[in-house]
């Protein structure tokens, strides 16, 4: 039974039967009784503001559009928050990072200490000395 509606009595429509078919075939693909399956469509088409007479070409395109709108908008805040957040804080960074290895780099070269003989050379012997 029908949550809500059980104590709802039947009552009878007109239908052809070939329609009677289509209908019935459909009720079976949503997997509601045939009551339930006439509610849920007349629900649709109320709360959409749609006409089940109406072609939905006017309807679609006016949404696609609005969507459209939409996505230019969000692409043109990411593009003004990149202009003034990311490329200033990126060039910030890249000051501090090159202020810092300035500092770190002298500013004059050293000279390499000469390297003192050493104090003692050992001297090779020949066989023969010995």
């Amino acid at each position: 039974m029908d949550k809500g509606y059980e104590k709802e009595p039947f009552v009878t429509v007109k239908i052809k039967e070939s329609v009677m078919k289509k209908f019935r075939s459909y009720c079976k693909q949503l997997g509601c009784s045939q009551s339930m399956t006439l509610l849920v469509m007349l629900e649709f088409f109320e709360t959409s503001g749609i006409s089940p007479k109406e072609r939905m070409d006017s309807k679609m395109q006016t949404l696609e559009s609005l969507v459209k709108k939409r996505i230019n908008h969000v692409i043109a805040m990411i593009k003004e928050q990149e202009k003034t957040q990311t490329k200033p804080t990126l060039s910030m960074l890249q000051a501090l990072f090159e202020g810092a290895a300035l500092k770190d780099t002298p500013k004059f070269v050293e000279k390499k200490p000469k390297k003192k003989p050493p104090k003692f050379v050992e001297k090779k012997r020949d066989v023969d000395e010995l």
